[in-house]
Order: structure tokens, then C-alpha cells, then sequence
């Protein structure tokens, strides 16, 4: 018996990014330099009945904490399982099966794929030759929802903000700005989320240290939030990871701050180390560098058999084959140096 199937599902692979178990991993662009001190206080509390009961709907306590962070109102704030997540319950909220989103290429692998499984049409915009956003392109689309990253994943690059205000001025629906590494950049769009068609999602899963809580969140205008919290619904954020994120976010900022500064200062460091190898990185506002290199998802897998684990892309527009290698303590960044080196001799 054959079982029934969407037939828009047939084709779409399952997301799976090379993840051979290494002593160093460098492939995820996570916060590598410990716990936040209020996390580690938060699960040494955690009682059994908080872990049976369901969580309150729709994390009130966690939206407090965000808008105070955020300097919002919490009424323009929703919460979701991860920044991803509330990317994809943004498309279900907006976009009719066969609608356009655009976004920049490269981006956001997940875009794509979000696209393909909400039952999208996605138009991929190549990125300028200065690897700013081209506002142009993306107008020319006529997509109901924009979609840009900045600081830009995988490329670490930023959007201008002549470009962004004037892609927000012309679209004709919403703009989703993806700012998952805002707290490595050195400026934050986070005001134009004011504008009443933008979204702003970040993540707590980057600087904060929080990737396996899975917590993420959107600023914007409150009518826009409200229809994203109906796709969202009310227990995509779990009731510990309400308690440690809410606490962490109260507490544990400047921790999160000196940690982002610390992975600046190393990504300085590896991109001088990179140039030593006659290796040039693209300019990075994110706490990872990419390194343009031919026949890179071979180096990857060399450097994967020394147990350094580093994300390898395949033919990007613009740039072709590269390594993305996120920022860690030194001793995890000289190791994946040591393994580059053989790899390349």
C-alpha cells in the first residue's frame, strides 16, 4: 500500500549538514566560550513539577524580557522555537502556497527550504559585486515578502543601511531582516522595526550561548506580530527554556558582551593566521570568517579526518567553492589552523 504524500514534498531532501563528530567543531557559528552564569543557575533549580507541567502560552514572561533587552514594548515582540522558527511561522502568517518570497544568494540556506515546504516560489537574487544587497533585483521580484540577513549567513557580510531603508521604502509587502548576529555587528538595524512592514528576528542561539534551548525572537509592528503568533501557536518556546533565556537575558548581558568581544578579537586573529596560508577572507561582521577556496568541501573532509569539523559550500553565486570557520577559544582556532595547514601543503 502506498501511503498518501504531498506531492510538493516528494523532492525536498531532509536538511543535513555534514556533522561528523569531531573533537573541534567550528561548523555552527555557536557561542563556544561556556554557559551564561544565570543558565547554569536556572537548571541546578529546575524542580520536577516545572518539567511536567506545560509552559504558559505564548512565553509572556519571556516577550518581558525581550522587550526589555530590545527597548520595546512587549506587544511588538513574539518568541519562537529558535530564529528559524519564527522565519518559518512568518512565511505561513503572510504567504499563500505559490507566492514569491526573494532574498539575496547567498543566504540563509533554510530560506529555500522554508520555501519549498510552506509550497513558496522562491526568487534568489545574486548579491552585488561589493556584496551588498541589490535592492533593485529584489524590488524587481514583486515578492509580497523580502527577506535579507545581516550580518549575512554564510557570507558574514552586512547590508548597507542606505540599501535596507531603501528596500523597506519600495516593497510592496513585508521585509524580513534576519539579525541573528546583531550582537557581533557594528551597527544594529533593530530601530527599523518600527516601520509598519518590517520584522526583525534574532536568536539567542549565537552570542547568548543558548543553541540547545532552541530560542528565538521577532521586534515589529504589533498587527504583524499578532498574525505571526497565530502560525507560531502557543508552546514553541519550552518552560525551561522560557526560565534560563528570560534569566539570561536579565542577568547575564554584559556576560553575553565580553564573550561576543572576545570571539571579535579571535576572528582578528584568525583572519591574520588565514592570511599567513595566502588565504583571503570576505569582510565578516559575524563572529565566523568564510574563506573562499577552490575545491573547499574536499579540504573540509580532510580537515574532518584530522577532527576539525568546518562548514564547506559548493559553487556559491559570486564566489564559488568556500570554508566557513566559526570563532571559538584559541586553542580550538589553532587546531583547526593546524589541520588547514596539512591539508594544504
Amino acid at each position: 500500500m502506498s501511503l498518501p504524500s504531498r506531492a510538493s514534498y516528494r523532492d525536498i531532501p531532509l536538511y543535513s549538514p555534514s556533522k561528523v563528530k569531531c573533537g573541534v567543531d567550528l561548523s555552527d557559528n555557536t557561542n563556544l566560550f561556556g554557559m551564561p552564569p544565570a543558565a547554569e543557575r536556572i537548571l541546578r533549580e529546575t524542580v520536577a513539577s516545572q518539567v511536567s507541567r506545560y509552559p504558559v502560552g505564548y512565553a509572556p514572561e519571556l516577550k518581558q524580557a525581550v522587550a526589555r533587552y530590545t527597548g520595546v514594548d512587549p506587544s511588538r515582540v513574539t518568541t519562537g522555537c529558535g530564529s528559524d522558527d519564527v522565519i518559518d511561522s512568518t512565511l505561513r502568517a503572510f504567504l499563500e502556497p505559490g507566492e514569491v518570497i526573494a532574498f539575496p544568494d547567498p543566504t540563509f540556506v533554510m530560506m529555500s527550504y522554508f520555501a519549498k515546504v510552506n509550497g513558496l516560489r522562491s526568487a534568489a537574487v545574486p548579491l552585488k559585486a561589493d556584496l551588498d544587497i541589490d535592492v533593485d533585483g529584489l524590488l524587481a521580484t514583486g515578492a509580497k515578502l523580502l527577506y535579507v540577513c545581516s550580518p549575512n549567513n554564510p557570507t558574514g557580510t552586512v547590508a548597507s543601511r542606505a540599501a535596507l531603508e531603501r528596500l523597506i521604502d519600495n516593497a510592496p509587502g513585508i521585509v524580513l531582516l534576519d539579525e541573528a548576529y546583531a550582537e557581533f555587528a557594528r551597527e544594529s538595524h533593530l530601530d527599523l522595526a518600527s516601520r509598519p512592514n518590517v520584522l526583525v528576528t534574532r536568536t539567542l542561539s549565537k552570542a547568548f550561548g543558548l543553541a540547545g534551548l532552541r530560542v528565538g525572537y521577532a521586534v515589529g509592528n504589533p498587527t504583524l506580530i499578532n498574525e505571526v503568533e497565530k502560525a507560531r501557536g502557543p508552546y514553541k518556546v519550552t518552560g525551561l527554556s522560557e526560565r534560563i533565556a528570560t534569566a539570561v537575558l536579565s542577568e547575564d548581558v554584559p556576560w553575553m558582551k565580553a564573550r561576543a568581544e572576545e570571539a571579535l578579537a579571535i576572528r582578528a586573529r584568525l583572519v591574520d593566521e588565514l592570511g599567513k596560508l595566502g588565504l583571503k577572507t570576505l569582510p565578516s561582521e559575524a563572529n565566523f570568517v568564510m574563506v573562499p577556496l577552490t575545491g573547499a568541501p574536499a579540504v573540509a573532509e580532510r580537515m574532518r579526518q584530522r577532527d576539525v569539523n568546518v562548514r564547506a559550500f559548493q559553487g556559491l553565486k559570486g564566489i564559488g567553492d568556500a570554508l566557513r570557520i566559526g570563532c571559538a577559544p584559541w586553542n580550538q582556532i589553532e587546531a583547526a589552523l593546524g589541520a588547514l595547514r596539512e591539508t594544504l601543503r
